[in-house]
């Protein structure tokens, strides 16, 4: 199995408990991936969760970007940072993991043009312009949700196109979801983020916002967070989310964006981090899926769309 997911929390993680990538009792780590054969990996800085009294975000972002060095350096015979499609397939090609940096919430770099310029240039390729506060930027699927892209949102988001960064809509607001629809014009990507058919909540995508990422060619990351999936909660409800997206013509648009270590133990039954991440790929493959089809959906999806957004 290989495995290219959209979303993380490690990095937030190995910054409040102080450990790191190689093992750890988070939801996942270097050697309970060992099974895994290519491994792509989006990790987010964030910061919300982890604020205490004269930190500020900024400076959790600058402590989480430097755990993520020393853990490439660590681990160097493992995995490597990469910015692009073509260093994804170089380090797949070294037998390497390929870890790729996103934000979460673009309050780490103060919403600024400034801070996006300074956050590409330390190798960030995606970002979410909010998590669940509102912004500058924009309202979110739990404050001021009928706030979409600001003058400065709308400008960040542009300038993010031609940096060629992934524009990662999980947490914005419905109407900052169309905006973004409408500015970008390549492919974007919901990291983490299930079917609001299926589990009305609103962190989750619409019917028509799916189609919208398909117009797009952009992925949508299958969150395992049971909250977005719905109870019972087991491996077979993150399948019914997948087979749905299939049903609307998703074949191509459809990824993993497990949010491990932002879970921490609210994820399926018989899942408990990415060591269990091929018992969904097996109950595909049980359900007479083509390997082809699931392969897609683990892999060839996502590193699509890396290979177009992700070039400079």
């Amino acid at each position: 199995m290989d495995l290219f997911d959209g979303h993380c929390d490690t990095m937030t993680r190995c910054y409040r408990y102080g450990y790191g990538v190689r093992e750890n009792f988070g939801n996942q780590d270097l050697k309970r991936a060992e099974y895994i054969g290519k491994w792509g990996q989006f990790f987010a800085l964030f910061a919300d969760e982890v604020l205490k009294p004269g930190v500020t975000r900024r400076d959790v972002f600058r402590a989480e970007y430097a755990i993520f060095q020393r853990e490439m350096e660590l681990n160097r015979d493992v995995i490597v940072q990469c910015r692009t499609g073509e260093e994804a397939k170089a380090a797949f090609a070294a037998g390497k993991r390929a870890a790729f940096l996103s934000i979460e919430g673009a309050d780490l770099i103060d919403c600024t043009l400034e801070g996006l310029q300074e956050a590409w240039e330390m190798g960030v390729r995606a970002i979410n312009p909010v998590w669940n506060a509102a912004n500058i930027l924009c309202g979110t699927t739990e404050d001021e949700t009928d706030k979409g892209l600001t003058p400065e949102g709308k400008a960040f988001v542009k300038r993010m196109t031609e940096l060629h960064m992934l524009v990662d809509v999980s947490h914005m607001s419905d109407p900052g979801f169309w905006d973004v629809a409408e500015i970008v014009e390549g492919p974007f990507m919901a990291s983490h983020s299930c079917s609001r058919a299926l589990c009305d909540q609103p962190r989750n995508l619409t019917d028509d916002m799916f189609r919208e990422i398909m117009r797009h060619n952009g992925v949508a990351g299958i969150n395992m967070y049971r909250t977005f999936l719905g109870e019972p909660t087991t491996v077979d409800t993150v399948v019914e989310h997948i087979e749905h997206f299939l049903s609307l013509g998703g074949e191509k648009n459809i990824c993993m964006g497990g949010d491990l270590d932002g879970c921490y133990d609210e994820m399926p039954d018989g899942i408990d981090g990415i060591q269990d991440m091929g018992k969904i790929y097996d109950r595909m493959l049980q359900r007479n899926y083509k390997e082809e089809l699931v392969h897609a959906i683990f892999f060839d999806n996502m590193m699509r769309v890396v290979n177009e957004v992700c070039t400079m």
